[in-house]
């Protein structure tokens, strides 16, 4: 691509509606500075001087299409508790839509809770339900899922798992169903226990962990060759159109199912990769739906994710910033 082309491809961003599906969370911050040591514990005491509650999970990928211009509906199952509550107010806080959130009472919210003195993340907090989605839940997903669908806005899909349950075998396969028969493309950030099951996806976006665990391979992450026969495993059984691997240090990997591309991570001062794979599927997605080729896909989203994890804490992609360096990248 050159300049012109990526400038077109950000303009068209604001053009694209993005259906999120999967665990959404809060994001909970404590600020604060250590200076002495617990006298119950070798531990350290953080003397707390702020707090915060953000967008996580599923939900950080709708805010990384928001600040890239793209309009995301979210859709998942939170509870019908106090931090559900909260997760409503910053939905809409950021005048993002509600109208795929079901708050049940047989859920709880998903709560992270991350601690912070001085840049270090000194320890994380989790609050949450991993079992799989009760019958009734499911059903009313699926529902609100295909009314969503049935107005005809949706440009494309992003399945986000973080394996809290949000995600059962019957969503994938009625969803990815419905969105091939629409010719909707269907994006995947996998995790273990659904990884078999997201057949005929468009792009399946697997960590390096993720892959190795899934195929139950012994894999290298420079050994380039041996990562794409096990993409090439992903295309035959699974039928995914692209496989595209984050590779953290070693960059990114994408196939289409006869040669693969990849590129080398950016050199940058890396405090934080909290959400990085986030900001990763969001990029591409909105490049996908834009039908850009599939090394232009992985380079500028290997620049997004490297770009996040310059930042502490979970936060979304600046889309001037990513302009920015993609345009010094393709000039």
């Amino acid at each position: 691509m050159d300049k012109n082309g990526i400038k077109k491809l950000f303009k068209s961003f604001k053009e694209k509606t993005i259906l999120v599906i999967g665990d959404v969370m809060v994001d909970s911050y404590m600020w604060g500075s250590v200076d002495r040591i617990s006298p119950e514990a070798p531990i350290p005491v953080v003397a707390v001087t702020k707090k915060e509650n953000r967008l996580g999970g599923a939900a950080n990928v709708g805010l990384n299409l928001l600040s890239l211009g793209a309009q995301p509906i979210l859709c998942s199952v939170i509870g019908n508790d106090n931090m559900g509550k909260e997760f409503m107010g910053l939905l809409k806080k950021r005048k993002m839509s509600l109208e795929g959130i079901i708050q049940s009472g047989q859920r709880i919210t998903t709560v992270k809770t991350r601690i912070i003195s001085d840049n270090q993340h000194l320890l994380r907090v989790d609050e949450e339900m991993t079992g799989r989605l009760p019958e009734e839940a499911e059903q009313e997903l699926i529902t609100r899922i295909n009314e969503i669908l049935d107005q005809g806005k949706v440009n494309a899909i992003i399945f986000q798992d973080y394996d809290k349950g949000n995600i059962t075998p019957v969503i994938i396969e009625e969803v990815t169903e419905k969105a091939n028969a629409a010719d909707i493309p269907v994006l995947v950030d996998p995790k273990k226990r659904n990884f078999h099951h997201y057949k005929n996806a468009t792009l399946f976006k697997p960590n390096f962990k993720e892959l190795s665990e899934g195929l139950k391979l012994e894999l290298k992450k420079q050994d380039l060759h041996g990562i794409h026969l096990a993409a090439m495993t992903l295309h035959k059984h699974m039928n995914a159109k692209y496989v595209m691997v984050t590779l953290s240090e070693g960059g990114v990997l994408i196939s289409d199912g006869k040669k693969y591309y990849s590129l080398p991570a950016e050199i940058r001062d890396i405090s934080d990769v909290s959400g990085a794979g986030d900001t990763v599927i969001a990029v591409a997605c909105l490049c996908l739906s834009a039908g850009i080729e599939p090394v232009d896909i992985a380079a500028i989203s290997n620049i997004a994710g490297g770009l996040v994890c310059e930042k502490v804490g979970v936060v979304p992609i600046e889309r001037e910033l990513l302009l920015e360096e993609c345009l010094d990248a393709f000039g």
